[in-house]
């Protein structure tokens, strides 16, 4: 049923047009660093990914965040991810399915993120770390996707290292 589910999520359009679904759905590779820090109180940080294309609603592709808190009370620190709750976290209901995942330790880390259709044209990927008793920081990483392909990269500086993406159809 979660297969099913995610294919729905991920291939409406082609589900619609007859088609099968992996055959209009770009996937997003993603490769994200998280630095080692030496500080005496470590925890790792709840992060939120996200797609922006101008005149479109952003859409919230990953929520990292400590999932295995009984009655879900992980979810009270979301808002700490605080650009991301502005844009979208606000009105999502969590655990969210094919979304919510484990919060991750230091080092890099490889996803890949079933993206749907995303067309020609401009976007920007979002991720945004928060961390309990550290800092906070979001790294922007515009690209361009043609012909179902594309690919970007950015570093950030504290919280967050090296991320870059490939868009692959």
């Amino acid at each position: 049923m979660q297969i099913r589910h995610s294919l729905i999520l991920t291939g409406i359009a082609a589900v619609g047009a007859g088609a099968a679904p992996s055959a209009l759905a770009e996937t997003l590779d993603l490769t994200v660093t998280l630095p080692r820090m030496t500080v005496a109180e470590y925890h790792p940080p709840y992060v939120a990914i996200w797609l922006e294309k101008e005149g479109s609603p952003a859409r919230t592709l990953s929520v990292w965040y400590d999932v295995d808190k009984p009655k879900n009370a992980g979810t009270k620190w979301l808002r700490d991810i605080r650009l991301w709750w502005r844009v979208s976290g606000r009105s999502m209901q969590f655990p969210a399915d094919g979304v919510s995942g484990a919060t991750r330790g230091p080092g890099t880390h490889k996803v890949s993120i079933p993206a749907g259709k995303l067309g020609n044209g401009a976007y920007t990927l979002v991720i945004e770390a928060s961390r309990e008793a550290g800092g906070r920081e979001a790294v922007r990483v515009p690209f361009t996707v043609s012909g179902g392909k594309g690919s970007g990269k950015a570093a950030g500086t504290s919280e967050l290292g090296a991320v870059a993406l490939t868009v692959k159809p």
